[in-house]
């Protein structure tokens, strides 16, 4: 029998996330500090309109594009929030979370040997994404130093003759990092120069604190035509069960989107749709909340890590922290399992990101506070045994 697989999947490595997942669930007393999830229900008035949209008998599909209604909405709150203007006719899309965004951009912009730029360390899907379309995945390593911040030497010492698109992670999974309108600036006078395209996925751009705001690169002269921009509900409104994210492009580019999402999806779910109008329209005040406690929360964690001697960059988005555990003399994975072995702790070794996270872990604060200083405990007391 012939072998029923394609080979490109056959290579790629499943997540390094899911691993301790499923390592968790057949352990007792853990307190898991690994999911990137919120852990706030998504707002009552949101959850109501999901309901009302059912008892109205909305259960029908929308355009492949989404609902005009909130393609509208979409479109005023990029204008209010970041300053870009966008034709919701012809310029967005409603996908099923920002994971599919992301894919359907690449196989739209990118062909076969394509060079894809990917700072690491990121979010997991970029790579795999980048394979399964046989373009071909170029890491750059983002260095503590510069706080996981992109510089535009970084971005020039692997830009070739092949290179297409840079993807921009920002406020970054699993670091926390942000990019400053200057340092936005200066990486888009080299993408104008060398004639390259952007993926900005700002799925956690509702998330900055410090008052440090976010700012898109889709915002700055000479970017909006050479970027496509996503983002969603799962993060900013405690949606993401709910499978609802967006693409903002030059109708050039959202309309071959557009294409490949009509043949793999024909649109996303009616419900959650109508009840991201309703997000979009009266959830500014839940985003404020929610952005409270989890400052509070990055706090404290950035806070316990000084406290026990350990190096903890501090991040001003997304809600992770990304402590540095090189001094223990233990890989990533190492140290992770033993503090799960241990102390019944899950965290993420920074190696699930990409190969420069060794030496790191990622740590979600989505969770309470009183899990988090139980957690703390555990954790001191694994740093002081192995000190």
């Amino acid at each position: 029998m012939r072998d029923p697989l394609n080979k490109v999947i056959k290579e790629i490595k499943p997540s390094g996330i899911r691993k301790f997942f499923d390592i968790v669930q057949e352990m007792k007393d853990v307190i898991s500090l690994g999911v990137g999830e919120p852990d706030f229900d998504t707002p009552w008035h949101i959850r109501e309109e999901g309901i009302y949209s059912l008892e109205k008998g909305r259960t029908h599909y929308t355009s492949n594009a989404g609902l005009v209604a909130l393609k509208n909405e979409i479109a005023n709150y990029l204008e209010r929030r970041c300053n870009i203007t966008y034709d919701p006719a012809s310029e967005i899309m409603v996908t099923i979370g920002g994971s599919e965004a992301i894919d359907v951009a690449l196989r739209a912009m990118a062909d076969p040997g394509d060079e894809i730029l990917i700072p690491t360390p990121s979010y997991v899907s970029y790579l795999p994404c980048t394979q399964l379309i046989g373009a071909v995945p170029v890491t750059i390593d983002l260095k503590e130093e510069n706080e996981f911040r992109l510089t535009p030497e970084e971005l020039l010492e692997k830009i070739t003759d092949k290179t297409k698109i840079l993807i921009l992670p920002f406020p970054n999974n699993p670091t926390g990092a942000v990019m400053r309108r200057e340092d936005l600036e200066k990486i888009a006078k080299v993408i104008i120069e060398k004639d390259l395209f952007v993926i900005s996925d700002e799925i956690y751009s509702e998330l900055t604190y410090g008052g440090v705001s976010h700012v898109s690169i889709a915002s700055l002269p000479g970017m909006k035509e050479r970027t496509v921009t996503i983002n969603g509900f799962s993060k900013a409104y405690a949606m993401t069960g709910w499978r609802l994210g967006y693409a903002c492009a030059p109708a050039v580019i959202l309309k071959q989107m557009i294409k490949i999402h009509q043949f793999a999806i024909m649109c996303a779910p009616t419900t959650s749709q109508y009840a991201a109008v309703e997000a979009l329209k009266n959830g500014d005040s839940d985003v404020d909340e929610m952005r409270e406690v989890y400052d509070q929360r990055r706090k404290y964690l950035i806070a316990a890590f000084r406290r026990m001697g350990i190096e903890c960059f501090e991040p001003m988005g997304a809600f992770y922290v990304f402590p540095n555990i090189k001094k223990f003399g233990m890989t990533s994975d190492d140290f992770a399992m033993k503090l799960l072995e241990e102390e019944r702790v899950a965290v993420i070794p920074g190696t699930a990101f990409g190969d420069c996270g060794e030496g790191f872990l990622r740590i979600s604060y989505a969770y309470s506070i009183e899990n988090l200083k139980a957690a703390m405990e555990r954790i001191e007391r694994f740093v002081k045994r192995h000190q």
